[in-house]
């Protein structure tokens, strides 16, 4: 399930052309795309899913994650569009919570919803929502997975594998209690906050010193950085002591006998790996201080292609 590998989603894309207008088209691994309006003005535009969620919050995710993929390139998410389909018989008042929920999301980002799709149908057997979001940025301020270059440091800005302390704590409930105890287990259900980059992203973009960044979403840390490796055409070693792993984590790894590179492919939206030169570490970490996040240099690119992990 989820995103198609690299290889087979470029065939898949291969029929699309690209006018001139296009900065950013679609390829595999980069979250958004960009396209020129009016002189050095770029209007980036990023699409997601939304399923599977905890039903108390999937309009705010809905609305975080695609906004979250436009402020990773350096733009404000300003407008977005968002779809609703379910099965035959949904209650309405299911349609009016999620839009509540997604109205107050976008609202508190300073976003404005424009249109979209609500319906029920046949074939579909759980609730479904897509949204595209949309903001706007200078050519010369757009940053892409594609800027990462040899000598820059690889941080990361919030543990990995929240996401999956989040959807233990909220559906394996009995279970999360034994293994954590209830004042953890109500802790780590609250964590799901964290599935959002929009503040920390925009803030890195507007200081400057970081030269790619990327959400750890579908396919964990594993996918992200070798995402900005075969973009930026680098290699990388990574320290694996240096990693930020909770320590639940740990307990729930060993419990069901997850090795870490399953650990590590495991999606931790909202945990942005961002490239960053050597004089500007410092820069970031106090940037990110003012949301109460601790980033952490966790290795380095290189310009050889090995990719290493220690």
């Amino acid at each position: 399930m989820g995103k198609l590998k690299a290889d087979v989603l470029r065939n898949v894309l291969r029929p699309i052309t690209k006018s001139t207008q296009v900065i950013v088209p679609p390829i595999p691994g980069f979250d958004s795309g960009v396209h020129e309006i009016c002189g050095d003005k770029c209007l980036v535009i990023a699409t997601d899913p939304c399923l599977g969620v905890p039903r108390k919050w999937f309009g705010w995710l809905l609305i975080h994650y695609a906004a979250s993929d436009v402020a990773i390139f350096g733009a404000k998410p300003r407008y977005c569009d968002i779809n609703l389909l379910a099965p035959k018989g949904t209650p309405h008042k299911l349609f009016k919570e999620v839009m509540r929920q997604a109205a107050t999301a976008a609202e508190t980002l300073g976003m404005d919803i424009i249109t979209g799709h609500t319906g029920t149908y046949d074939g579909i057997s759980t609730l479904i929502g897509t949204s595209t979001a949309y903001g706007f940025v200078e050519k010369d301020k757009l940053i892409t997975p594609a800027g990462a270059k040899p000598g820059n440091y690889l941080m990361c800005t919030k543990p990995f594998g929240h996401e999956l302390l989040v959807n233990f704590a909220l559906t394996q409930k009995t279970l999360a209690n034994r293994l954590f105890g209830r004042n953890m287990v109500l802790e780590m259900s609250q964590m799901f906050r964290w599935q959002t980059c929009v503040d920390e992203a925009l803030l890195l973009a507007d200081a400057g010193g970081v030269t790619a960044m990327h959400d750890a979403t579908e396919g964990g840390f594993t996918a992200a950085i070798n995402e900005i490796a075969d973009a930026s055409n680098v290699g990388f070693m990574v320290d694996h002591d240096s990693l930020p792993i909770l320590p639940e984590i740990g307990q729930l790894a060993e419990h069901f006998q997850l090795n870490w590179k399953q650990v590590l492919s495991s999606s931790s939206t909202g945990t942005l790996l961002i490239s960053v030169p050597q004089n500007q570490k410092v820069k970031v970490i106090n940037s990110l201080s003012k949301f109460g996040l601790q980033p952490k240099a966790i290795g380095i690119f290189s310009s050889n292609i090995d990719r290493t992990i220690k």
